[in-house]
């Protein structure tokens, strides 16, 4: 049972710090103390070790739609709301938000048509990104949130953005991780979708089913950039492909790519945001991403000249290898912001 334990440890905290303090591996080494002494000592430190706040999964009705969402931390402490982007869910914060919850109240729902969030077939669900964000403020309204730092990723930028634009009031500070809000941060990628917002026909459409909404495409958006690609998790992108081939799913995510153009339009009222509510910012960017490439990291601080900066050795999805960065990151940026 002693092996398994060690085994079990060293897996969730070979990439953590602190796994002992250096003080107390010092106790050990020097063999001055009690054998006793060193037990209790261990004692403690495993103890210590295996506080990690747990993630817990709830369904709510908001809008018509059982959100489904994943959460943890203290009822009490300042909001951290994770939203996330195509073609996945929140699933892909399952190690971030541990990692926050000892400090945050962490709250990552599933945005509708996406992970397991339930639509009934007569609610006419509109699948826009108008309609996303409607969903995530009643979301939000059914869970009594007022004030929220909000961290956003890929599609769950506009949708976040929208929110924001509604509410200022209420975010304490953003966080962007390779989601857009700039012309300049489009790359080539996107061309195929360009081109189905111009030609909007069933056969502009078709490509975009056979050649992004597949299994293939799903695994290349996870590993492109990636320095070891074998690191991803295969569940990842084994999951999204799955969820992706679900009865009707394709159809509304070929509905999203088309109301993605809204978003761009929408491009100059996110900086007008910026520009007057000034929110504390950190982008924090994959920079080996092929859709939203490192211009649109560094365009924010066009409007928000205070906007922090960083970019990882990595591609799109860089919390799936460069989580730990992450979250240290978040934690001295909204330390520094007064979010604690």
């Amino acid at each position: 049972m002693d092996a398994i334990l060690d085994i079990v440890r060293n897996t969730i905290f070979a990439r953590e710090e602190g796994l002992m303090s250096k003080a107390t591996a010092r106790e050990v080494m020097k063999g001055g103390s009690t054998n006793e002494d060193v037990c209790q000592t261990l004692s403690h430190s495993s103890v210590a070790e295996f506080n990690v706040p747990s993630t817990s999964i709830h369904r709510i009705e908001a809008d018509g739609v059982r959100v489904f969402y994943r959460t943890a931390g203290d009822a009490t402490a300042p909001v951290v709301l994770l939203l996330h982007g195509f073609p996945a869910s929140s699933f892909i914060f399952r190690e971030l938000i541990p990692r926050l919850a000892n400090q945050y109240r962490v709250i990552a729902p599933d945005l509708p048509g996406f992970g397991f969030t339930e639509v009934p077939e007569e609610r006419r669900y509109e699948y826009s990104f108008a309609g996303l964000a409607k969903t995530v403020e009643a979301f939000t309204d059914a869970l009594r949130i007022d004030r929220y730092a909000l961290y956003v990723f890929d599609y769950g930028a506009p949708t976040g953005f929208r929110l924001a634009m509604a509410h200022p009031e209420r975010v304490t500070a953003l966080i962007s991780q390779n989601g857009n809000s700039y012309e300049e941060g489009l790359g080539d990628a996107w061309a195929p979708i360009r081109k189905y917002w111009a030609f909007p026909t069933a056969e502009n459409r078709e490509v975009l089913r056979q050649n992004i909404l597949t299994l293939e495409a799903t695994r290349w958006q996870y590993t492109h950039g990636v320095s070891d690609p074998e690191s991803v998790p295969p569940e990842t992108y084994t999951l999204d492909a799955a969820l992706l081939d679900r009865s009707g799913n394709k159809e509304i995510q070929l509905d999203l790519f088309l109301d993605y153009a809204s978003n761009v339009r929408l491009y100059p009222k996110f900086q007008e945001y910026f520009r007057k509510s000034k929110p504390p910012l950190l982008a924090i960017w994959g920079k080996n991403d092929l859709f939203f490439i490192p211009a649109g990291a560094e365009a924010f601080r066009k409007d928000l000249p205070d906007a922090e900066v960083q970019f990882l050795d990595t591609g799109h999805f860089a919390i799936e290898t460069h989580v730990v960065e992450i979250a240290a990151a978040m934690k001295a940026f909204l330390a520094a912001n007064g979010v604690s």
